[in-house]
């Protein structure tokens, strides 16, 4: 045929000797079987590519140490406590090395143990794949060896249900028509059968005797991570000169961790593998995000930093200030030696300083840190326990992937959410169909499954004439030809397969769309139901019983909208055309086309999502141009996207148009609710959607975004783009005034923008600089609209609208949601990304922070778990600072009584276990179950959500006023103590109190306060809160006593031995403890009192509410029993 040698011809003058080789830097060239292409053929060079082994783990046996050593010391908070560590080792400081050592070396070996068991279980998954056996076509023979050992070029025999070893082009299948299905759930969560083609010319190659006569190369780009895209020729050498080309694309390559389905063998070649195929590609690691909190924690750590080192240079300074004096620098029993009289002033200073950096260095939290891992890792498992979020239909649970962002959860302010699949069902209902003006109803078809009590088909106009019913057939025969659905049959009982033809409800339709099912379905309630493809021609049963066979000539994909060029079996060519009204209407020539558009528009408003047929006859020489056309495209592997698009704009126009459908897609259970509760929790709901506008309006009125009176602006392409961009001002002014002349209770605003006007806002115009604020007069636009829908978004843009957001001034939190792989790109790109198991596969789900089954879930989880997850560590970290700022103070103090001696006040032993044992399990209890709120109440009111948003209870007013109040409690643990010892420094057996003692009992009050003033925080008291808080309590106290009432052998010193027990023996120092207590706790009680009864928050009003409810609800009960007790034989109870 003509067309053949029109490709052979072009194969060879794009041969490779042709081309400049600087085009050639993104190709690769695979020789099948590893055979030298014949003599005469171009130039043999072998290429080195990598093994088939896939590594996804993130240290070696050799590297884990130093590796991993140098990511944990990378964090602010552990180099700093090695610099301290070393500085204690290597200089004479007051304090031992343990006490900053020991703390560190808990922390560094428990994230190191978590990350080493993390990366071991890596490494196990990955040797179960890389030993995974595999079949090798080698010498005409199948050898069976390791995945890993494959190389580029080798043969393969899948058999089914085997996955595919890595990405392959299929070269032959055990089926006749040269087809293969396969699932590629692991890559996309596409369950549905997709089908694959052989090469043409390898298809006949069907055993291993075969493949060793076949030498041939393919010529394709290199490894990219799109998995939708692949571009490649192979060049076939046989007796002839010349070799023959063929085109291939993504529907002859086979993806690694897709599975064989319904064939039972296939031969294909290796072509890339290991960590260049597509899967291993596209599993690279994502980008770390960031939590608000964890960036207010750095904040506060750089404070504290900045007041330590100004604590440890006022003491150096005052130290050499008080030394000054002859008589004070040198005590009789402190004399010093002669090397340090020597020593340079400068080098003595800097010793000092450093040695009182040593001192106070506990004022920065180290254990902090891990108390936050604990935390993020344990409350993760909340949301994993929570059976309310449980759908009994999927029998799915939401996921944590990264608990690293639980809290933000509580500051989402901007949702960015899909449309289908995540407002909607993606569960089609095919509702009707418009042929030349006439409207068609059908029995009500929900994806494939024929609706109860339906027997007929209704029409709403009169019967179309002659002429109409012709059109009628050609338009129901285009729905049953222009699809890629794939019937499936079932086995009955007797293991007889039963085709569709024999009206037995055996078989059923499945394929990657939902809508294309539905369409097939309608079709067959309406007479025509399709049957199967079969050695390149599918068939229909018509109305009459009748078996149609068509020939599929050339399937081709432009658009997203399936094109067939089928020749029907009346002798002639036919080209259909579905896609969407926008695509179809511009490319149509004649037909009902008022009508139909008419229709079309009533159906979108209505919420229907809507599909235009048309269909142009072929001549010979026009199909045969068509095939030249396209042949030469696909041959291109340069370019070959934009030569195949301007190939199609050739092929598809002068199209008749026929008539439409239009499927409804449900929305999901609650989702309305869902969004209404979101708006009201003050967080601002975008729809980012790639559907039409009508359609997608009509579903934001259904889930309440926007409402009746919204008032809404368009700003959609149907002029130019400059007119388009001129609007854009003119609304925003007219906006602007609007919302500025307006009172509080105005008219809300609702936006509409498409795809197209969105990417003239954001392109960047480089003639008129006055046009570079469009982008500010958008953002303008969407902060004064209560809800934003913007349509006909490419999955690109999605990302781009969230990073416009999330780069605006104020930086809000963004939350972006959504079901398919198109929403990925956005789910990244915010600040927390959720995925819904939806019917569009999981890679949402995979590749999101949280997975959860439904959208109604998103309310749980943003309004119950991310306030408390919020109002947990903002306490926790906040609370840290203070005890710990509570704890060294006195520390500060003490110097200016100890001549800046660098003295401790308290016992190494106390120094190290303060954050690890005596204060640490309480906090991090309650930052795990504590509710100040009912959850009941949160689901119910919403508008709590506003109480905690941005950031507000880590902003730095509170932050100070935490600083002063450990301050306060600092000074009167100190001072009091200091007064008391003053008035009172003799035990009754006439002793002195010495300066442990004084250190014990600061610490004392210290370690009571701080645990005190958490137990007077907490609202949602367990036996779990009693006995963490009173048991670690009663553990200081049992430590203290065994510490100090034993002689430790391993010391090497005993300076505590007696003291706890000798000051608990003085009756005024059990008064000082209870009474510095109550003065410590005092102010921040009076405080909250005060601002309770005067400037109450929502939330405690609320609480109030619920105490006072809590005791009526107590009182009613008792009096309720005990009025039934008096009068039992009343049958009449009145309860209030």
């Amino acid at each position: 045929m003509e067309c053949s040698q029109c490709s052979v011809h072009l194969g060879h003058a794009r041969g490779i000797n042709q081309i400049p080789s600087e085009n050639w830097v993104d190709t690769r060239t695979v020789y099948i079987g590893n055979k030298e292409p014949p003599p005469g053929a171009e130039a043999y060079i072998p290429q080195r590519y990598p093994d088939n082994r896939i590594i996804s783990s993130k240290y070696t046996f050799w590297n884990f140490f130093p590796k991993n050593l140098f990511e944990q010391f990378r964090r602010i908070a552990n180099f700093y406590f090695l610099i301290i560590f070393l500085v204690q080792l290597i200089i004479d400081t007051p304090t031992s090395p343990i006490t900053s050592g020991l703390p560190l070396f808990f922390v560094i070996t428990v994230t190191a143990i978590k990350q080493g068991y993390e990366d071991w279980l890596r490494h196990k998954a990955d040797n179960a794949i890389n030993q995974c056996p595999v079949h090798e076509v080698q010498h005409g023979k199948v050898i069976r060896k390791q995945s890993r050992k494959l190389r580029v070029g080798d043969v393969v025999l899948i058999k089914e249900d085997e996955t595919f070893p890595c990405d392959l082009i299929l070269l032959s299948t055990s089926r006749e028509d040269g087809t293969c299905f396969v699932t590629t759930a692991s890559l996309d969560g596409e369950s549905s059968h997709k089908t694959y083609y052989a090469v043409q010319d390898t298809k006949a190659f069907i055993t291993e005797e075969d493949f060793d006569t076949l030498q041939a190369s393919i010529e394709c780009e290199q490894p990219q991570p799109d998995l939708y895209k692949f571009v490649g020729r192979i060049n076939i050498y046989s007796d002839r000169n010349e070799p023959i080309a063929r085109p291939l694309g993504s529907e002859n390559l086979l993806l690694r961790g897709a599975t064989l389905k319904n064939t039972q063998h296939i031969y294909a070649v290796a072509i890339y593998t290991g960590m260049e195929t597509k899967m291993a590609l596209n599993y690279q690691s994502k980008s770390q995000k960031r939590s608000a909190v964890e960036k207010s924690m750095n904040a506060y750590l750089i404070v504290y930093l900045c007041i330590l080192i100004s604590k440890a240079l006022i003491n150096t300074v005052l130290k050499y200030v008080w030394q000054a004096d002859p008589d004070k620098d040198e005590p009789f029993y402190n004399q010093k030696t002669d090397t340090e009289r020597q020593r340079h002033i400068l080098i003595r200073a800097f010793t000092d300083f450093l040695a009182f950096m040593v001192l106070f260095n506990y004022i920065i939290p180290v254990s902090m840190y891990v108390t936050v891992e604990m935390q993020k890792f344990l409350g993760s498992y909340f949301i994993m326990w929570d059976d309310e979020m449980f759908d009994e239909e999927l029998g799915e649970r939401a996921q944590v992937n990264t608990s690293d962002l639980n809290e933000e959860l509580g500051q989402v302010e901007y949702v960015f959410t899909d449309k289908t699949g995540t407002l909607t069902e993606n569960n089609m209902e095919f509702i009707e169909c418009c042929v030349d003006g006439y409207v068609y109803v059908p029995d009500a078809i929900c994806n494939g499954q024929v609706m109860p009590g339906s027997t007929s088909m209704d029409m709403i106009d009169s019967s179309p004439g002659p002429g109409g019913k012709e059109s009628e057939e050609l338009f129901f025969r285009a729905l049953c030809l222009c699809h890629t659905v794939q019937v499936k049959e079932e086995e009955t009982v007797d293991g007889i397969k039963m085709g569709i033809h024999q009206n037995k409800a055996t078989s059923f339709y499945i394929s990657s769309s939902p809508d294309e099912v539905a369409l097939v379905e309608g079709m067959k309630r309406l007479g025509f139901t399709y049957l199967r493809l079969k050695d390149s021609h599918m068939e229909i049963l018509n109305r009459e019983d009748e078996v149609e066979s068509c020939k599929l000539m050339m399937l081709l994909s432009a658009n997203e909208e399936p094109v067939l060029t089928v020749w029907l079996s009346t002798g002639e060519y036919y080209l259909f055309c579905k896609g969407a009204d926008s695509s179809i209407f511009p490319r149509v020539i004649s037909g009902k086309v008022e009508q139909v558009k008419a229709r079309v528009e009533h159906n979108a408003v209505e919420g229907l999502r809507t599909l235009c047929v048309a269909y142009r006859k072929l001549s010979v020489a026009q199909y045969e141009e068509t095939c030249h056309l396209l042949n030469s495209a696909k041959l291109a592997l340069q370019d070959r996207d934009r030569k195949l698009a301007e190939a199609y704009d050739l092929i598809e126009k002068d199209f008749v148009l026929l008539g439409a459908t239009a499927v409804e897609d449900r929305l999901q259970d609650k989702a309305a609710d869902t969004i209404e509760s979101l708006q009201k929790a003050g967080m601002k709901v975008w729809v980012l959607t790639g559907d039409k506008m009508e359609t997608a309006a009509a579903t934001c009125y259904a889930s309440k975004l926007f409402r009746r009176s919204t008032q809404i602006l368009e700003l959609t392409t149907k002029r130019t783009e400059e007119q388009s961009l001129h609007d854009l001002k003119t609304v925003c002014v007219s906006l602007c005034v609007c919302v500025s002349s307006l009172s509080a209770d105005c008219v809300d605003y609702g936006l509409i923008i498409d795809g197209a006007t969105l990417s003239a806002v954001l392109k960047p115009s480089q003639e008129d600089s006055s046009q570079g604020n469009y982008k500010e007069i958008f953002l303008e636009i969407c902060r004064n609209c209560s809800a934003v829908l913007c349509c006909r978004m490419a999955p690109l843009q999605k990302a781009q609208i969230v990073k416009l957001i999330k780069s605006s001034p104020e930086h809000p939190i963004t939350l972006a949601i959504g079901d398919g792989a198109n929403d990925v790109s956005m789910i990244l790109e915010a600040h927390v990304g959720i995925g819904i198991m939806g019917k569009e596969g999981r890679q949402a789900a995979r590749n999101s922070d949280y997975a959860i089954p439904k959208f109604k879930h998103l309310k749980k989880m943003l309004l119950v778990h991310g306030h408390y997850y919020y109002i947990r560590i903002s306490e926790l970290v906040q609370y840290f600072f203070y005890k710990n700022v509570a704890f060294i103070f006195p520390q500060f103090l003490y110097q200016f009584f100890c001549g800046f001696s660098q003295q401790p006040l308290y016992d190494t032993a106390y120094l190290t276990l303060y954050n690890i044992s005596f204060t640490s399990l309480p906090i991090l209890l309650f930052s795990l179950i504590e509710q100040h709120i009912n959850m009941d109440i949160l689901k119910k009111d919403p508008s709590l959500y506003r109480d905690i948003a941005k950031n507000s209870l880590l902003r730095w007013p509170i932050f100070i006023y935490w600083t002063f109040l450990g301050v306060f409690d600092a000074v009167v643990f100190f001072f009091g103590s200091y007064f008391l010892f003053n008035n009172s420094t003799f035990t009754s057996n006439g002793q002195m109190f010495g300066n442990w003692t004084f250190g014990t009992l600061v610490f004392t009050v210290l370690v009571f306060t701080v645990t005190l003033k958490l137990a007077l925080d907490t609202h949602y008291w367990t036996w779990i809160n009693h006995f963490v808080i009173w048991g670690s309590l009663l553990f200081f106290v049992i430590f203290s006593l065994l510490w100090g009432g034993i002689i430790w052998p391993f010391l090497n010193y005993q300076r505590m031995y007696y003291v706890f027990i000798q000051m608990l023996s003085s009756g005024p120092a059990w008064l000082s403890i209870i009474l510095l207590i109550v003065i410590s706790l005092l102010p921040d009680v009076v405080k909250k009192v005060i601002c309770r009864a005067l400037w109450p928050t929502t939330t405690e009003r609320i609480q109030v509410g619920e105490h006072t409810h809590t005791h009526t609800n107590t009182y009613t009960h008792t009096h309720t029993h005990a009025h039934i007790m008096h009068r039992s034989t009343c049958l009449h109870l009145h309860t209030h």
